[in-house]
């Protein structure tokens, strides 16, 4: 699929390489989407996903190449920034702030990602956890939420931060066919609140549920870009990704 124009694009990553010494992780990696777009992200381990997550967000400078978003340069803007202007991240490994409720992590997320004042971030996390299924877990200690919970918790920090456009990491990683699917379901519900969405994930069947366009990359380059059942198709998808196919 050709990329959606820029000036039709809300994020785009242009010749993105990043090496981390002599490890060539992303190599020219070209990325545009549209604000209204769901785009699911496979690939084997190692291809780069995460890596691009990281540098589309702010949490690494890319080695070159520029991310552009809302129509500006944020190529040299840490997360935070990026995150005040809506481009919000969730992370692979849960981490929420221990020794704080479940509230007050939203709380926070409301207040330093989105910049809230007090009462409006209140409001914000009340929504956040309700949209996510948590009001009743709300006084809990973190740290003490099973794996569900805690995904829950991530997405409802992230949601707090009142994102344009959510980056989504593996967050169906380690669960049950029936919980991945409750946390589908909350993510329909951003669909239907107009929010983007870039989703790497490693359950295909969960991520196709959501995914409009789906993307897969290998060796840190794009190997297919399309409509989901034709890029899964793809005899190059099918040797990189699944490990058989044609030679």
């Amino acid at each position: 699929m050709v990329p959606h124009p820029q000036q039709q694009a809300v994020l785009t990553a242009a010749g993105i390489h990043k090496r981390f010494g002599a490890l060539v992780v992303l190599d020219a990696v070209d990325f545009a989407m549209a604000a209204d777009e769901a785009v699911g992200i496979v690939g084997p381990n190692g291809a780069g996903k995460t890596t691009l997550l990281s540098v589309l967000s702010g949490a690494f400078p890319p080695t070159a190449g520029t991310v552009s978003f809302k129509g500006g340069d944020v190529t040299s803007l840490p997360a935070t920034q990026r995150c005040r202007l809506g481009l919000v991240r969730t992370h692979q490994v849960p981490k929420p702030f221990s020794g704080m409720t479940t509230f007050e992590n939203v709380f926070v997320a409301a207040s330093h990602g989105a910049g809230l004042g007090r009462d409006e971030a209140y409001e914000e996390a009340l929504g956040s956890l309700k949209l996510c299924g948590m009001l009743g877990v709300a006084n809990r200690r973190a740290e003490t939420l099973g794996l569900l919970d805690r995904k829950r918790l991530e997405l409802a920090r992230a949601l707090a931060a009142r994102p344009t456009l959510l980056l989504l990491d593996e967050i169906g990683g380690g669960l049950t066919d029936g919980e991945a699917g409750e946390l589908v379901g909350t993510i329909k519900e951003l669909r239907r609140r107009k929010i983007g969405i870039v989703w790497i994930e490693h359950i295909v069947h969960i991520l196709l549920q959501v995914a409009e366009r789906l993307i897969c990359m290998d060796a840190g380059k794009i190997i297919a870009d399309g409509e989901p059942q034709a890029v899964m198709a793809d005899p190059e998808v099918v040797r990189a990704y699944l490990g058989g196919g044609p030679k």
